[in-house]
C-alpha cells in the first residue's frame, strides 16, 4: 500500500479504518504514517492524526516510543484543530510518561481555559487533566476553577456533562 496515496484517495472512515487494519501493530508502518502526520500538507497531517488515533486505541505500544514528538507537535503555531483533538484524546487513554506530565498539563491547561478552542479540544483536554490530577492532586483546585468557570457558559451538553462528571457531580 503506499500510505500517502491511500489517505488522500478518500476522507472517510471506511478509509481510516482500512488504513489503520493496514498499519495493525507494525511499528515500520506505524512510523511512516508519524513521519506524514509530523511533516505533512495541512489535508494530509489532519487525516493521518485521525488514523493515529484509531490505531493507538487498537495498539497503544506502538505511540509510547513518540510520545514527546506528538506532543511537541501540540506546541507548533497554527497546528490543525484535527491535531489537537487526536493527540488530546490518546492522551486520555494511554500512561503519559512521567517526564511529560508538566508539558502536557500546561497545554491542557491552555486548551481548557481558551473560550476558542473547540469543545472537543476543551473536554479531552479536561479529562487529561483530570486523570493527572490523580498523581498530582494540587491541580484539582485549578480544574475545578476553569471548569466551574466554564460550566456556566457551557458550549454544548457534552460539555456540561464531561464537566459535572470531573466536578463529582455525576452526569
Amino acid at each position: 500500500m503506499e500510505l500517502l496515496d491511500e489517505i488522500l484517495w478518500e476522507h472517510s472512515r471506511e478509509q481510516a479504518v482500512k488504513i489503520t487494519v493496514w498499519i495493525g501493530n507494525n511499528p515500520r508502518r506505524f512510523k511512516q504514517l508519524l513521519s506524514l502526520f509530523l511533516e505533512g500538507e495541512y489535508r494530509v497531517v489532519q487525516r493521518s492524526a485521525w488514523i493515529i488515533s484509531m490505531v493507538a486505541q487498537k495498539h497503544p505500544g506502538l505511540i509510547a516510543p513518540h510520545l514527546h514528538l506528538m506532543v511537541k507537535r501540540l506546541k507548533d503555531e497554527g497546528i490543525p484543530v484535527a491535531v489537537k483533538r487526536n493527540v488530546i484524546r490518546i492522551l486520555q487513554f494511554i500512561p503519559i510518561p512521567e517526564d511529560l506530565h508538566g508539558e502536557v498539563m500546561n497545554i491542557c491547561f491552555e486548551f481548557l481555559s481558551d473560550p476558542q478552542e473547540t469543545i472537543a479540544v476543551r473536554c479531552f483536554s479536561m479529562t487529561v487533566l483530570d486523570n493527572l490530577a490523580k498523581a498530582y492532586p494540587e491541580i484539582k483546585q485549578e480544574i475545578m476553577l476553569i471548569v466551574s468557570d466554564q460550566l456556566q457558559h457551557a458550549p454544548s451538553a457534552g460539555f456540561r456533562s464531561r464537566a459535572r462528571r470531573v466536578l463529582g457531580l455525576g452526569k
